[in-house]
């Protein structure tokens, strides 16, 4: 929560499509742990046959999430660009980017071990989208730093973009059901 918050508000503030980004994912990765604590609590409750309707479920909204946070990307991009609008520099979002990288890291590789061992395509979406997560923090400091280094306006626009197409193939996966964890 202190991510998103940190982030969405930075992100407001210098005017940055890719920090917002980043700190959308947080709640969208917020909003997933909840889905997910809610298929859990099925299985526990009403047993395996329930549980395979609610992992069904929670994959299609975990991956619903993702294409949600895809076009917000794109159109931000594409409003960006067409405006020529740039980022402001942010330190508190860069302190917060370069932070959440090593978290973000370790907690999409023990959720993967655990959709693994589970065999969870609702828990293996909620990693990918911390995995994102993680790919948003390199992206933000990426292009926190070239615009700090450039002042080119463009940049912001450039380094959201380098994530979509990463966040539309997990969301992908996620909402056709593709068996999980195969390609892990």
């Amino acid at each position: 929560m202190v991510e998103g918050v940190v982030a969405i508000t930075a992100g407001v503030a210098a005017g940055s499509l890719t920090l917002t980004a980043f700190g959308l994912d947080s709640v969208i990765e917020l909003a997933s742990a909840c889905v997910l604590i809610w298929r859990l609590n099925v299985e526990l409750r009403h047993g395996q046959a329930f549980s395979e309707r609610s992992e069904h479920l929670a994959s299609k909204i975990g991956g619903g999430l993702l294409f949600g946070l895809a076009a917000y990307i794109v159109a931000g991009a594409i409003w960006s660009l067409w405006t020529r609008h740039g980022e402001a520099f942010s330190l508190p979002g860069l302190i917060v980017a370069l932070l959440a990288i090593p978290i973000m890291t370790l907690l999409s590789r023990r959720k993967l071990k655990i959709a693994t061992q589970l065999g969870s395509r609702a828990m293996r979406a909620d990693a990918v989208e911390s995995i994102t997560c993680g790919w948003l923090s390199l992206v933000v400091v990426i292009g926190l730093v070239a615009d700090l280094l450039l002042g080119a306006w463009w940049v912001d626009a450039a380094t959201s973009l380098a994530i979509v197409w990463f966040v539309v193939k997990e969301g992908r996966e996620a909402l056709t059901g593709e068996e999980c964890c195969k390609h892990d």
